[in-house]
């Protein structure tokens, strides 16, 4: 057992499963022509997904998925229960979030353009395995909750119109059942369920079907979001936001609002998702982002300004906020017009939420970091149909049995989560070599530039895996514009020029910024891959003392937490100082991240203070979901992802080339006997031909040329 226990966890058997952990995914096997079916597709059929989606399709969709559960659900339900009409504000912050990591995601999809599974491929192209299935698993929760959350609010908009006589019939022939976390008692949802399944098979009949489908009910929707705002300025009182109603929870009701609402700008992660199937990824993406973020921005503040001054904040409705808002006036006709807005708008929320999941399933399963009989793509629709089968079968056990106020606790953690890592890897991405760098040479005119290493520029072992998978995987073919690169240096460089003026070159002099002519190193990009994870683990201990040390602790302990809060930002700062002294990759794209490193960094901060207001009980179910996938990826997608097999059979073809040339050692050695095991003398002699043969060859090829 002692034996057993040492060689599981001697330094080889570590450093081997620290290896399987960080091995990254070459962007140059993702970066292939549309007609290379083998890559994305079932090795089984050798079907590929269609690419029929056009910039109009990737705005339609991610307005879609954003604008129906947030405009109709989220917004009501965080102006009673968290931040009253400051919900305007919790929606502006979350917004502002949302850009920060909107651009990050923009860049992505323009340097690696086939991104079926989103944030899961960006990580895993950057950041490692690893923390790839991480996210990926993460996503897939994202989805399923929203999914569900989607036909509840659906089946509750129902249950409304019908003054609940669904729900009431439900409770009397189903009875109830004790809902999770806080308990509260919920019916068994069929109509949900059904919603699910409904939309399940309208989503595996084809993409060009369904986007097709969410296009007209987006046209529906945008026509009653106009009626709202128009209608409700009939209705409005001032009197609903004075006396200190417009902020009756404070600033902290409205962070945590804030928290809640980026949920409702999960769209452009949805746009993300689809860089198989769109015509022209590279500018399309970021187009479709940009114009997404804007929109929703737009009808979630105005929503937000009718519904507060239509309705005092403790007296809007759960459920239903939008639709009762008018028949609280006695606008029922308004009402039934809303209501067929919220069945586009839900709808539409559905579909959004539904149809990424199983793509980012498909890439898993594809990757082999999940069963590989989920990347099954159907030669009828080209969509990976039994994902889609299997995550619509599971969210609709989901609206079957959790209450809607319990999903919609649980929205927005995950996806928190993945936007902050997409952050990181754009740091990543923007310092570390190419291939083309001549980094010998960097190394020898500019060791100046470069802050010291004691190492002496050679790198450990557990570094050169590393320095190996940073150069494999962050190096992307068909670079534009490399042949001018004087002032590119640094993506903030015109703007600060114009901001600073002649005081510009001086600071760049005084925080040790290198030349615009610094190329990266593997040991520069191996210092921002450090500094990167050490600003992402001290951001959160720095809020953490921030959230429950100053703002919820008393006397001393909020003095401490505030020392010690303050001394974290200054290892911030340092931090980020460090990393603007490493010179960035000189390549150009058709779309990249403005203000690098300080757009990321800021996106880290705000994304780990939000996700740190979610409440206790989220991290409690947050932490169960990641248990179990650590369990599937430990015993099975360690073992069976697509790199460890090629790593096995690259190892199995080494080992027979070395048995070969053992063999050739023992032949040709001069203590060579040929009595040694009769079984041997058939393959040595065949050698020995082989041989005889090659040096005849050798001469007959030297007296040609004599």
């Amino acid at each position: 057992m002692a034996s057993f226990v040492g060689r599981v966890f001697s330094v080889d058997s570590m450093y081997l499963m620290y290896s399987r952990l960080l091995r990254t995914k070459p962007v140059g096997s993702m970066g292939q022509s549309g007609n290379d079916l083998t890559e994305m597709s079932d090795s089984s059929t050798g079907v590929g997904l269609a690419k029929v989606l056009t910039t109009a399709d990737l705005v339609s969709l991610g307005v879609g998925s954003c604008v129906g559960t947030g405009m109709y659900v989220v917004s009501g339900l965080v102006a009673k229960a968290m931040a009253g009409p400051g919900v305007i504000l919790s929606f502006i912050i979350a917004a502002v979030a949302s850009v920060l990591s909107g651009v990050c995601y923009a860049e992505f999809g323009v340097r690696v353009p086939k991104t079926t599974g989103s944030a899961y491929t960006y990580s895993y192209v950057t950041v490692g395995e690893f923390v790839a299935f991480f996210i990926g698993w993460n996503l897939i929760l994202e989805y399923l909750i929203g999914t569900a959350a989607g036909a509840s609010a659906l089946s509750s908009m129902f249950d409304s119109l019908a003054n609940h006589t669904i729900s009431n019939y439900m409770i009397t022939h189903l009875g109830t059942l004790r809902g999770l976390g806080k308990g509260e008692d919920t019916y068994p949802d069929l109509l949900a369920l059904f919603i699910v399944l409904l939309v399940t098979v309208i989503i595996a009949l084809g993409v060009r079907n369904s986007i097709g489908f969410n296009n007209v009910l987006n046209v529906v929707n945008l026509v009653v979001w106009v009626f709202m705002i128009i209608a409700g300025l009939f209705f409005i009182s001032a009197r609903n936001w004075e006396g200190g109603n417009f902020m009756p929870y404070g600033w902290s009701g409205v962070m945590q609002g804030a928290a809640t609402c980026f949920y409702a700008f999960i769209g452009f992660d949805i746009i993300a998702t689809t860089g198989e199937e769109a015509k022209n990824p590279n500018t399309s993406i970021p187009y479709a982002i940009t114009a997404s973020l804007v929109t929703c921005l737009t009808a979630y503040v105005s929503v937000s300004v009718i519904l507060t001054l239509m309705v005092p904040y403790n007296m809007i409705d759960g459920s239903a906020p939008l639709m009762e808002m008018f028949a609280v006036h006695g606008f029922l006709w308004g009402k039934y017009v809303v209501a067929a807005g919220s069945v586009a708008g839900l709808t539409v929320s559905l579909l959004g939420s539904l149809f990424p999941m199983p793509r980012v399933i498909y890439a898993m399963s594809r990757d082999g970091l999940l069963f590989r009989f989920l990347s099954h793509v159907s030669t009828f629709s080209h969509t990976p149909a039994v994902a889609c089968v299997i995550s619509g079968t599971f969210a609709s056990i989901l609206a079957l049995l959790v209450s809607l106020r319990d999903l919609i606790e649980m929205m927005s953690i995950g996806t928190l989560l993945a936007y902050t890592l997409v952050s990181v890897c754009i740091l990543l991405l923007r310092y570390q070599p190419d291939e083309t760098t001549d980094t010998h040479q960097y190394r020898t005119d500019h060791n100046e530039d470069i802050k010291p290493q004691d190492d002496g520029d050679v790198p450990m072992k557990d570094d050169r895996s590393l320095i190996d998978s940073e150069n494999s995987s962050y190096h992307a073919g068909g670079a534009e514009g490399e042949g001018d690169d004087s002032d590119f240096h640094t993506g903030q460089a015109p703007l600060l020029k114009r901001l600073l003026g002649g005081h510009y070159y001086t600071i760049r002099v005084r925080l040790g910024m290198p030349d615009a002519s610094a190329r990266p190193t593997p040991i520069t990009g191996r210092t921002v891959t450090r500094c990167t994870l050490l600003f992402f683990i001290t951001s959160f201990f720095m809020w953490s003392m921030v959230i429950f040390g100053v703002e919820q602790g008393t006397g001393f302990g909020a003095v401490l937490s505030g020392v010690m809060a303050a001394l974290m930002v200054g290892s911030l700062v340092k931090l980020m100082v460090t990393i603007l002294q490493q010179p960035e990759s000189p390549r150009r794209l058709p779309y990249m991240a403005p203000c690098v490193p300080f757009v990321p960094m800021a996106a880290i901060l705000v994304n780990t203070y939000l996700m740190l207001k979610l409440r206790p009980l989220t991290w409690i179910r947050f932490t169960i979901w990641c248990i179990i996938g650590l369990l599937i990826y430990g015993c099975y997608g360690v073992w069976n992802s697509t790199l460890e097999l090629n790593a096995r059979q690259e190892q199995a073809q080494a080992s027979t080339y070395q048995r070969y040339d053992d063999h050739l050692d023992d032949t040709f050695s001069p203590d060579f006997h040929p009595e040694e095991g009769d079984s041997e003398r058939p393959y040595q002699e065949n050698v020995t031909k082989m041989w005889q043969k090659s040096n005849e060859n050798k001469n007959a090829t030297k007296t040609t040329k004599t």
